[in-house]
């Protein structure tokens, strides 16, 4: 019974020392033993002494070696350990060593006077619970709103017409100064009875002199301008007036009607875009008019006299070719069939052009036939519905090659070029790269596709079969 007594007298004697100074469960300095509260996560201590004594209590220890030995007689004795027969501690011993560690940090705490705040909650001394929440330092960002986002945007950096930004703010005047490219007349109107737009190209004044870049342009005082007419998005079903020879103030007095609902119409934007035909290299843009239509009254219409501003496209496209593909592998032939061509470049000032086509087979890099369609006069989207057939093994097919040339035909020289494309093992581009493998996947299957013709000079830097042909 006297063992029980002593603990708990020692046991009540330490938490009165130790209630104003440091919890003798931690090691904290705490008044009101707070930071032993019981809690999901508990800390447990193995033995009298913590298992990660902080580095300021180890430097403590090893100064106070020396001041262990200079004890008064006051201090109590150390004692000789005894074991109990079944190796567990005493009860007397425990007491005493709680007893020591008592006037150890009291002595320690008396000769620091302002010792630090110990805040072990990272520190990890054995975690009873198996949830652990890894603790990650938080990272203050600023919160950008989307006016700052945008803010950095710099939308003439991404405009096809850069240096065209301030057009809307500058009158009919201050462009035909600014630019210098000319003025076009046009009407339009919309009848509602028929379901139709009618644009009427009316004239132009004070074109600019050509600009030939390689010499090839005989006449530098005057140029051959016509108009093509589209309504944007739509630039493929493009309407084009006449070549006029040798004048910067050409009367056109054409009209143009497109097929297209009321509503789609006030949707669309009119572009007229000024060219100067050239017979030996590519047409040339001089300028362009663009008139969103949901801003004018298409009912009862008007005409209106607009400046010409420049374009980003400065060469008009030679036009598209709607081709058909089909092979047949138990006759070994590759089937072809060239329907119908639209918007051709214009070769002939008065007449258009007279445009036919030319297909050429070339197997690796060797010119094997060579076959053509009639010539159709005085057009520039001819219709020819014309079928040719090519001998082609099954085997030889991987490595065969087909160029389809555009031509104008010309009775007093050479046939003017308009354009070319390559179809096949080395095909002029991903469009025709694309129509001959789904003709090789669809066997017995025609398959059509429209292609834009590309230049001579395309042509044959990206294709070998193009430079085997003439």
């Amino acid at each position: 019974m006297l063992e029980p007594l002593n603990e708990g007298f020692l046991s009540r004697i330490s938490d009165v020392l130790l209630c104003g100074w440091t919890c003798r469960h931690c090691c904290q300095r705490c008044y009101e033993s707070s930071c032993c509260q019981s809690s999901e996560d508990e800390v447990e201590i193995l033995g009298p002494f913590p298992a990660q004594t902080p580095p300021w209590l180890i430097a403590s220890r090893s100064n106070d070696k020396d001041g262990d030995s200079v004890h008064t007689a006051s201090d109590v004795p150390l004692t000789p350990r005894t074991n109990s027969p079944d190796g567990r501690r005493s009860s007397s011993d425990t007491s005493k060593s709680t007893y020591s560690l008592t006037r150890r940090i009291s002595s320690l705490d008396s000769r620091r006077p302002s010792s630090p705040l110990i805040d072990i909650k990272p520190i990890e001394f054995g975690v009873l619970s198996a949830k652990k929440e890894p603790i990650q330092p938080s990272v203050l960002r600023r919160a950008y709103t989307p006016d700052d986002y945008f803010r950095k945007f710099e939308p003439r950096l991404y405009s096809l017409d850069s240096n065209l930004d301030d057009v809307d703010s500058l009158t009919d005047e201050e462009i035909m100064s600014k630019y210098q490219l000319g003025m076009l007349h046009f009407s339009t109107q919309y009848d509602l009875l028929h379901n139709h737009l009618t644009v009427r190209v009316i004239e132009a004044r004070d074109l600019p002199p050509p600009i030939s870049h390689d010499g090839s342009r005989q006449d530098m005082a005057h140029s051959n301008p016509y108009v093509k007419i589209c309504l944007l998005p739509d630039q493929k079903n493009s309407k084009q007036t006449g070549v006029k020879r040798k004048t910067q103030k050409p009367v056109f007095e054409e009209r143009y009607t497109f097929e297209i609902p009321f509503l789609e119409a006030q949707r669309r934007t009119l572009l007229l875009t000024v060219v100067d035909f050239d017979k030996f290299s590519r047409h040339c843009v001089i300028g362009k008019v663009a008139v969103p239509l949901c801003e004018v009254d298409l009912v009862k219409g008007g005409h209106w006299w607009k400046a010409l501003i420049p374009s980003s496209q400065n060469e008009v496209e030679l036009g598209e070719l709607l081709l058909s593909l089909n092979y047949l592998p138990s006759a070994g032939r590759l089937n072809v069939d060239i329907i119908r061509a639209k918007q051709l470049l214009q070769t002939d000032v008065s007449q258009g052009s007279d445009p036919f086509v030319k297909i050429q087979l070339v197997h690796g890099l060797k010119l094997v036939k060579t076959k053509k369609t009639s010539f159709l006069r005085g057009t520039i989207d001819p219709f020819y519905n014309e079928s040719f057939s090519f001998k082609v093994p099954q085997e030889e097919l991987e490595n065969a090659s087909l160029v389809f040339t555009v031509f104008g035909h010309n009775m007093k020289s050479s046939n003017d070029f308009i354009g070319r494309i390559v179809i096949g093992q080395y095909s002029s581009g991903p469009s025709e790269s694309n129509h001959w493998r789904r003709m090789l996947n669809t066997h017995r299957t025609a398959v059509e596709q429209w292609h834009s013709l590309r230049s001579r000079a395309e042509c044959d830097r990206v294709s070998p079969a193009s430079l085997e042909v003439t």
